[in-house]
């Protein structure tokens, strides 16, 4: 069942709540055409609302001809575009959990090598050891299955996670501040309550559309500001109305820039004085290459005002759809008044990440990712350099799974995407991270290494090397 995400009626009425979540799941390709809707009975039990509602919201969606209802056979969504999702949303690839574009193969037949830049690596995952940890979870947890657990999340496995972060990430925390959801669209949607009354958010321009889209859905002013050659844009910020501000900081996405110390202080003085809060987004902070890990934020951060966000996504993988929030203790209070919005992943799964965990074999697994990472990373950089030399500028690949290309040319970003195409190759300019369009002169593509191969990267890289032939000047 899709993520329906309920707040208190006094805001809007639950069956209006209901019928704008369903029609943009629906208009997104979240719910495709065709797939049979939730019976009232279901989602009235589901929800733990009267049945008056929802039957008020299918029949406004029915009526504006979203869903179709078939006797005998229930409700049904009606997308014209079927197949086909919203490039809102899901063109493009991004942090922890990255919403990506769902197809009916692994990949399109036309391309031979795709260097998506959310991919993980597909012959890293420790599929035996997994099932082991799922096995070993079902064995020790007969007496809890037939329970419902804390909406919040297995407290022992929020105990796990919090020594972790701050081990790792430096992130300071008791078990009780972390939340544990099921991705990216789940923790922004509960902080779109918790922060409601803030009215702006400011966002990073270029910067990740799906957040972006999140809060303009539920009301708030998005406010792009500027990531410039040297940065984030303090002063754009501080010239704002913003309440909020989502950063990247770790590893900017897409440019891939990493925000300093200093830029880092200058942040924490203006939410400090404003008491606003900052949505530190940490969604491949496990993965840096060059100088000393970088700590989180959050770390530096005396007087609750960063909300830290990561995820299982892009250091295990991003099927197991589980990611964790910390939020300062303010906020915390805030939630208990808000804790019928809490809705954990499944049991099994924490109950297995627990003892993945526990047993010692996440750090191992973090260990071995970050071996892997850096050869493929180092190995694109190098191809890249000796194949394009002086032609192409690569920037933001100090941390993360992709890297930024500043390609020398008058050529356009589309043009290049369509040159490689032909090819066998596919790449990304992620022009929907843009609120305005990128109109600085640079065109820039974008090129992921974690899904792909070490021994496919130089076949790649010849053939994208091969597209682009005739469009530098000798």
């Amino acid at each position: 069942m899709f993520d329906l995400l309920l707040s208190d009626p006094t805001d809007h009425p639950l069956y209006l709540q209901l019928y704008r979540q369903i029609r943009q799941h629906i208009r997104n390709g979240v719910i495709a055409g065709d797939t049979r809707l939730p019976s009232v009975r279901s989602l009235q039990q589901h929800l733990n609302i009267s049945k008056t509602p929802i039957e008020t919201a299918y029949q406004m969606l029915t009526a504006e001809g979203y869903v179709t209802s078939k006797p005998r056979s229930g409700f049904f969504a009606v997308n014209p575009n079927v197949g086909k999702l919203s490039n809102r949303i899901y063109h493009h690839a991004g942090p922890l959990d990255g919403l990506q574009r769902p197809s009916r193969t692994h990949a399109s037949p036309k391309y031979r090598f795709d260097f998506q830049t959310t991919a993980v690596d597909k012959d890293a995952f420790p599929i035996r050891l997994w099932k082991k940890m799922i096995n070993e979870a079902l064995d020790s947890a007969q007496d809890r299955m037939c329970r419902y657990g804390d909406p919040q999340g297995e407290i022992e496995l929020r105990t796990m996670l919090s020594d972790y972060l701050r081990n790792a990430r430096g992130v300071v925390c008791s078990p009780e501040q972390v939340i544990i959801g099921s991705g990216i669209s789940y923790s922004i949607g509960l902080l779109t309550k918790l922060l409601a009354g803030s009215g702006h958010v400011a966002m990073e321009e270029p910067g990740f559309a799906p957040v972006r889209e999140y809060f303009a859905l539920d009301g708030f002013h998005v406010i792009p500001i500027p990531v410039r050659d040297r940065g984030f844009s303090l002063e754009d910020l501080s010239a704002s109305e913003a309440g909020v501000v989502y950063v990247t900081p770790s590893h900017q996405f897409p440019t891939g820039s990493v925000m300093s110390y200093a830029e880092r202080e200058c942040l924490l003085e203006w939410a400090n004085e404003r008491r606003s809060f900052i949505i530190e987004d940490d969604y491949d902070g496990e993965f840096r290459y060059f100088g000393k890990p970088i700590p989180s934020l959050q770390s530096l951060d005396e007087q609750g005002r960063v909300i830290y966000i990561g995820t299982f996504s892009k250091a295990f993988t991003p099927a197991l759809r589980m990611n964790y929030m910390v939020l300062p203790r303010e906020l915390l209070a805030k939630l208990g008044t808000m804790r019928h919005l809490l809705l954990s992943p499944s049991r099994i799964e924490q109950w297995a990440m627990q003892a993945f965990i526990g047993q010692g074999h996440w750090y191992r697994h973090i260990r071995r990712m970050r071996n892997t990472y850096r050869k493929k990373h180092h190995r694109l950089i190098e191809l890249l350099h000796v194949h394009f030399q002086g032609r192409i500028e690569i920037t933001g690949h100090s941390a993360g799974l992709h890297i930024q290309v500043i390609v020398k040319t008058k050529m356009s970003a589309e043009q290049l995407l369509a040159l490689a195409e032909a090819e066998g190759v596919r790449v990304y300019d992620l022009k929907q991270m843009w609120m305005s369009p990128n109109d600085n002169g640079d065109t820039r593509i974008y090129l992921g290494f974690g899904g792909i191969g070490e021994a496919e990267m130089e076949t790649a890289v010849l053939l994208l090397r091969k597209a682009w032939a005739g469009i530098f000047a000798e």
